[in-house]
């Protein structure tokens, strides 16, 4: 598989264009399934296989990796299909999400594909897998369902969105107190998460499933004569969703008078130094990577020491 991924300078390119690409993969059968690839390490053969005594259930073991110890999930199980059987010859996708590297075993790599985020739409409602999708697309007329992987890492390791009692305590946010934020998320995961640390600041909470509805609401509210710094304190997006992503959102406000100067961070499972460079390409404030309930409020702290400094 040497030489499926390009470069994280090459796939920057993208940032801006409302544009992605992802890795398509079979599991236990003849669906195509699909991540970004942004989220990709890299796609290799199974090394050695350790078991784990206690693992959770959808863990295969670990693996390593030039010296780094990874679990190897089962992504068929974990989304409710048929188990797949880990052997030397099996295909795993080495991913980066939330600060954490893991493995995921998957029936065998297809290929990667350049998509512009309108033609990714939001999954249809059902039962079963469907709850582990956040998007699906179309590609040579085959269907393609793009998984949520933060839902399946948060069914191994629950995330905690408690705030420290160090950081409630902080006088500073009585400000915010009654104030509204918009989230922009198409994780339900990510969504409930962010909901549940934010309420903890006693933050009235508006959300979005995707860039587009994001964009939408704010420029109702502008349509309704909002001022739109006075209604909302900051707004938080992700980076990947179906028909516009993030990136393109944060470019749309910047363009539009009505909602420039509203205060956006990027609230993204990606890290790294290619977010670092996003940032600054797009025009966000500020940037967090997903599932950091102290440093979350550490962001917002900073968003009121900026609004009294008047930058």
């Amino acid at each position: 598989m040497a030489g499926i991924l390009d470069s994280v300078d090459q796939r920057t390119q993208l940032v801006g264009e409302n544009r992605l690409e992802i890795l398509m993969f079979r599991l236990s059968g003849r669906q195509l399934f699909a991540i970004n690839v942004f989220k990709v390490q890299e796609v290799l053969q199974m090394p050695k296989l350790t078991l784990m005594p206690q693992r959770h259930p959808y863990v295969c073991g670990v693996v390593n990796l030039r010296g780094q110890t990874l679990p190897v999930i089962d992504l068929s199980q974990a989304i409710g299909m048929r188990p797949l059987v880990p052997d030397e010859r099996s295909t795993i996708i080495v991913t980066e999400y939330n600060r954490s590297v893991q493995a995921f075993l998957v029936g065998g790599v297809d290929r990667i594909l350049n998509l512009n985020w309108e033609s990714i739409l939001p999954p249809p409602g059902g039962a079963g897998r469907q709850h582990y999708l956040t998007a699906i697309t179309k590609v040579d007329d085959k269907l393609v369902e793009i998984i949520d992987v933060e839902k399946v890492l948060a069914e191994i390791v629950p995330y905690n969105a408690k705030v420290s009692a160090d950081r409630l305590a902080d006088p500073l946010l009585e400000q915010v107190r009654g104030r509204e934020v918009l989230l922009v998320d198409d994780s339900s995961v990510a969504l409930a998460q962010l909901r549940e640390t934010l309420t903890q600041l006693g933050l009235k909470i508006h959300t979005a499933s995707d860039g587009l509805k994001g964009l939408n609401q704010l420029k109702k509210w502008a349509d309704a004569g909002e001022v739109m710094t006075d209604k909302l304190l900051m707004v938080f997006t992700d980076a990947e969703m179906p028909e516009m992503d993030g990136y393109r959102l944060t470019t749309e406000i910047r363009q539009d008078p009505r909602l420039r100067d509203l205060y956006v961070v990027l609230h993204t499972s990606l890290s790294g130094s290619f977010n670092d460079a996003m940032v600054k390409k797009v025009g966000c404030d500020d940037f967090l990577s997903k599932f950091q309930p102290d440093k979350l409020v550490d962001v917002i702290r900073d968003r009121l020491l900026r609004g009294a400094a008047g930058t």
